[in-house]
This record gives structure tokens, sequence and C-alpha cells, in this order.
């Protein structure tokens, strides 16, 4: 049976999108190209509010590691992206520095948008240290 053109294309097609998948392994693996930065914050903490970021930005069910120090989620296509994939790593440095580790890659390789950056993150990350620092508790909505 021989395969015309209409038929190649589209499965060709299908296979280069599908070639450029990302996984949640992609994301642990690529642990050590990500975006660190360090916090006056003690390890807890800092695990609280890489949760709470990922719930503002948006971030579909949060997958915990806690034993081995970090957590993966994603974000659901919408209309400008097909989503992003996103890991966290709190390591505490001492009881009140703890180094965060950000890592963010779009589910499709060619997509040009992410639901959210890893600067972005580092951004929203310190606003709510400052909220903490100021005594007053993490709201449900990101601060403007």
């Amino acid at each position: 049976m021989k395969i015309g053109p209409t038929v190649r294309l589209p499965f060709l097609l299908m296979v280069a999108i599908l070639a450029s998948c990302q996984t949640m392994s992609d994301v642990v693996r690529a642990k050590n190209e990500g975006a660190a930065k360090l916090y006056p914050v003690s390890g807890d903490q800092a695990w609280k509010i890489a949760m709470t970021v990922f719930r503002w930005e948006g971030a579909d069910a949060i997958e915990e590691h806690r034993d081995e120090g970090y957590m993966v989620t994603s974000s659901s296509p919408g209309l400008a992206t097909y989503g992003t994939l996103m890991g966290a790593w709190i390591e505490p440095i001492t009881e009140t520095q703890t180094q965060v580790t950000v890592v963010t890659k779009r589910r499709v390789v060619t997509n040009l948008i992410t639901t959210l950056t890893e600067t972005t993150f580092h951004i929203r990350f310190a606003q709510a240290v400052d909220i903490l620092k100021a005594g007053k508790p993490l709201p449900v909505t990101p601060p403007e």
C-alpha cells in the first residue's frame, strides 16, 4: 500500500511536534541549569512560598518530593501556550538561609510563550518573603 503526500505531511508534522515535547523528567534533569537565589527564610518557609508562587501563577497540581527537596508542577495549555513544566528545589543552607532553584520549560519546545518564567518566579518569591517578613500571611491571590 502506497501512502500519498496528503497522509505523509500531517504524519510528519505530528512526529515533529511530539519529538519537540518535554516532560517532567526533563525539568528534573535540568536542575543545574535553573535559576538559583539565596533567600533569608527557613527551608519550611521557602517550601510554603514556592508552593504559593506556583499557585499564584496558575499551576495545576503540585507534586511534592519533600524528601528529595523538590516539587514539580505544570500549567495547562491556554490561548497562547501549550503550557509550562516547572520545578523548584529548596535547599536549606542554614536555619535562616535557603537556596531556591527554579526551572521552567515549555511543554512544546517550539512554543514561544511560557506561563511562568524563572525570573517571574523569583520576583514573586521575593514578594512573598517581604510579606512574611512584615508578619502578614501569604494571600491567596498574587500581590500587585
